[in-house]
């Protein structure tokens, strides 16, 4: 089993991206825009581990109060068999 990403949804990601980038050292790995699905992720990872990524999720002109709970989305771990695992 391999740790992939933690998901984490904002609501400003430029302001998000700030945080992380310049607050804390993270880089931009690489970033996907949905327009069909109206949002983008980024993922990032601090330089010495480029392989264990934090994805910001944005949805864009979302108006839902993501409250403290609901900004945590997923932990994400790639295995060699879904079903055998």
């Amino acid at each position: 089993m391999k740790y992939l990403h933690t998901m984490i949804r904002v609501r400003d990601i430029d302001a998000s991206l700030r945080f992380s980038c310049e607050g804390h050292g993270l880089k931009e790995n690489r970033r996907m825009e949905n327009e069909q699905g109206k949002y983008t992720l980024v993922f990032l990872a601090a330089p010495e581990t480029p392989d264990a990524e934090i994805e910001l999720t944005y949805n864009w002109g979302s108006e839902e109060d993501y409250g403290s709970a609901r900004k945590f989305g997923h932990l994400a771990f790639r295995v060699g068999d879904i079903y055998a695992t």
